[in-house]
């Protein structure tokens, strides 16, 4: 039974199925609860919400008399560049590889109910629920446990022949199923995703400080971000893949898809230019991204994470760009452009950065970016002769 369960969740489009009990083993379970009191969720309020946590310490509460969890794996293709060919990417923007198709939670939750239903006529009627990402499930590890894959360091699941490139989602069921052996771990020594993290955001190995992460603060925080923290991440403007491009397990890992598959690339966020970009607006960016996750930052979100990249470009081209975003509706986009724009600052366009900052100053009203452009004119005026 287990193997035809398999083989019809490989019909609907996952590429693993594994099976255990909805229960946590004491480690994952006092890393949660180490994580939060640390208060390592960042803005993620819900993440430490007592109701939250105990469902996510205690998977049994998800559906009353579960016995059985469904892990599943739902791949999703590597990206088509190395991470040197993203980083000298000085024009682009890097957006993370699983958002270069559909939006996963969308096709995901679509397959997940597909599935079950199938799992009706083959296991008789029982109760079951179906989580993606979004719902208090600890995903990793169930998986773990289930056998589908280990938590590398990095946080993430690997599998010994998909490497990381997947995406999981669970079915937890009232039906009785055998279960599988939990996976075992084969990190051993390497530390290669904890050394090429550039913002040390791996505090430990399989500890990520989400406030650190260029994950987390490029699609969950929706505020102005730390000045430090901008620099150090460079071109990359959704999400950040380098863990997993650095890791051994991903050299020859295979991410097996169907040519109509709709996590598969379409093509316009590989690299995507910044420039065009910067000057999408409202309308162009819900058309754009209608149907992507990137959506989820919404245009304020994407815009403020592309003037941090042009900021760390070095390219002064970018500046008559970002010198027409200082007066957009959007206060992030104004103030992390202000910010850019010091990054770009020379002797042959100092003069005119300050110029423009001191023209907006008395039309603007929000005081995080005024601050931001008193900041940039600070530092053009201890850096050029402004008497």
């Amino acid at each position: 039974m287990k193997e035809i369960i398999r083989q019809s969740a490989l019909k609907h489009g996952f590429a693993l199925c594994r099976f255990t009990r909805p229960t946590l083993n004491t480690i994952h379970q006092q890393g949660l609860q180490g994580w939060v009191e640390a208060e390592m969720q960042g803005d993620m309020d819900w993440m430490a919400e007592q109701v939250r946590m105990q469902r996510r310490l205690q998977p049994e509460s998800m559906l009353q008399d579960v016995r059985t969890v469904i892990s599943l794996a739902m791949s999703y293709q590597a990206p088509a560049y190395d991470l040197d060919e993203a980083c000298a990417s000085k024009e682009s923007g890097v957006i993370s590889a699983y958002a270069h198709g559909d939006d996963y939670h969308d096709v995901m939750k679509k397959r997940l109910k597909a599935f079950a239903a199938e799992l009706d006529m083959m296991l008789g009627k029982h109760d079951q629920r179906v989580f993606v990402d979004t719902a208090p499930v600890l995903e990793h590890a169930l998986a773990e446990s289930a056998g589908l894959g280990w938590q590398g360091k990095h946080s993430l699941s690997i599998h010994r022949d998909l490497g990381s490139w997947f995406l999981l989602g669970e079915i937890f069921t009232t039906a009785e199923i055998e279960t599988d052996e939990a996976a075992s771990n084969h990190c051993g020594t390497c530390s290669a995703c904890i050394d090429v993290c550039p913002t040390a955001a791996i505090v430990a190995p399989y500890v990520v400080d989400a406030r650190l992460c260029i994950s987390y603060l490029t699609i969950e925080f929706d505020g102005f971000i730390p000045h430090p923290l901008r620099i150090l991440m460079g071109n990359r403007i959704y999400g950040c893949d380098d863990c997993q491009l650095i890791c051994p397990w991903n050299k020859h890992a295979s991410t097996p898809m169907l040519a109509d598959d709709p996590l598969k690339p379409r093509g316009e966020n590989h690299l995507p230019d910044l420039v065009s970009l910067l000057h999408l607006d409202d309308d162009a960016f819900r058309s754009l991204f209608r149907k992507s996750p990137i959506k989820r930052t919404k245009r304020a979100g994407l815009l403020r994470n592309v003037c941090i990249a042009m900021g760390n470009s070095g390219n002064h081209a970018f500046v008559a760009d970002l010198l027409a975003v200082l007066g957009d509706d959007e206060a992030l986009i104004r103030a992390h452009a202000a910010w850019a724009l010091a990054r770009l600052a020379g002797e042959e366009n100092q003069h005119q950065i300050y110029t423009a900052l001191q023209h907006r100053v008395d039309d603007e009203e929000n005081e995080e970016v005024l601050q931001e452009f008193d900041i940039t004119m600070q530092y053009l005026r201890s850096n050029y002769d402004y008497t």
